[in-house]
């Protein structure tokens, strides 16, 4: 379990918020991280910044296509991330030589964002969504963290709707992460997002 001393940046006189999102697949981290982006949020999406290296970065290309062959990458340049994933999912040793070749470059990216809103004119919330934001210590560059939960079963239908994932597909994957009670004791509030959109918005609310 996370330490429950929460760490957290030291106040900043930069005019941002830093709000991490965390949570398991399924749960409903997009739709937190939009509600607070209606709210004024400006929102940083740690997966669209890992599909920006993956697809972008000449040094993670090479690497990959020296990895995995030419099938990697898709006719439009972009990386087969279906087939990445069939790859390095009961892998464990692939996994791990991913995810240290695109994390780092993940990281210094939303730490370029950070400092480019903060930089700027913008003063208030900036939500950075992260699965992995407690793998990589990043919570200790937020001002807050909020854990997103959803009951089991409304994840997998969630997955299996959003991702094409088999309903066993989608256990699986969720049996292999962390618990929810895990992300909640990492975090500063915890989301239920097992209703509706108004039920949500309230609960969004209530956590700002």
């Amino acid at each position: 379990m996370p330490d429950p001393i929460r760490q957290r940046r030291a106040p900043a006189a930069d005019g941002l918020l830093i709000l991490g999102v965390v949570g398991r697949a399924g749960s409903g981290k997009s739709s937190v991280a939009r509600a607070l982006a209606s709210r004024g949020a400006v929102v940083l999406d740690a997966d669209r910044v890992g599909h920006e290296v993956t697809d972008s970065d000449a040094e993670v290309r090479a690497a990959l296509l020296a990895a995995y062959g030419p099938a990697v990458y898709l006719e439009d340049g972009t990386l087969n991330r279906r087939l990445v994933a069939a790859m390095v999912f009961s892998n464990p040793s692939a996994l791990a030589a991913l995810n240290r070749l695109v994390h780092p470059r993940v990281l210094q990216r939303l730490r370029v964002h950070l400092a480019a809103l903060a930089a700027g004119a913008l003063r208030g919330p900036v939500v950075v969504d992260a699965a992995l934001m407690l793998d990589w210590g990043f919570e200790r560059e937020c001002d807050a963290v909020i854990a997103v939960t959803a009951p089991e079963e409304t994840r997998v239908a969630r997955l299996v709707a959003a991702r094409g994932w088999t309903a066993e597909d989608a256990r699986r994957r969720l049996a292999a992460q962390k618990s929810d009670a895990y992300f909640a004791a990492a975090a500063d509030e915890v989301i239920a997002n097992a209703a509706g959109e108004p039920e949500l918005a309230a609960a969004v609310d209530a956590a700002l």
